[in-house]
């Protein structure tokens, strides 16, 4: 989510942070549920007070405040710190790191990146450049790495 939706987003940010580890995190390698994610958390830890109607409510806004403990089920779900729901870096940090995985399950893309581990920085850079040319000739805006592919050769 850019910061721009950010803005227009009326929903509290609790809301748009966990909406959004809804809709990019693949727990066991699938989306799921409100209803679905409620029972995992009850079933991990079973004093925990939490429905999928609870959840949804969360995710639009509609509800604002969850106990500690539902917000330490929930990060350990989908895998993230709890510090996500309320450290604006944390947060941005996961996000890049979540839009890098959704890239690599897009179809093709974990082909050229598999292709493209252990190439030489200098090759690297010459592929990279080449894909720029391409996305620039398909209208597609340029890609703005946090951190340069090459230098991980």
């Amino acid at each position: 989510m850019t910061e721009t939706e950010t803005e227009a987003d009326e929903r509290p940010l609790l809301a748009v942070r966990l909406d959004d580890l809804f809709r990019t995190v693949r727990p066991k390698g699938r989306h799921w549920t409100n209803a679905e994610v409620a029972e995992e958390l009850k079933r991990a830890s079973p004093e925990l007070k939490v429905g999928g109607v609870y959840l949804s409510q969360l995710r639009t806004g509609k509800r604002s405040n969850p106990s500690p403990d539902l917000l330490a089920a929930l990060a350990r779900f989908f895998g993230v710190s709890v510090a996500y729901f309320f450290d604006e870096e944390v947060a941005r940090s996961v996000l890049s790191e979540l839009a890098a995985v959704e890239a690599l399950r897009q179809s093709g893309v974990r082909a050229v990146a598999m292709r493209a581990a252990g190439m030489k920085k200098e090759n690297l850079q010459a592929i990279t450049a080449i894909m720029d040319q391409y996305r620039q000739l398909q209208g597609l805006p340029p890609v703005k790495d946090s951190a340069d592919p090459a230098d991980a050769g």
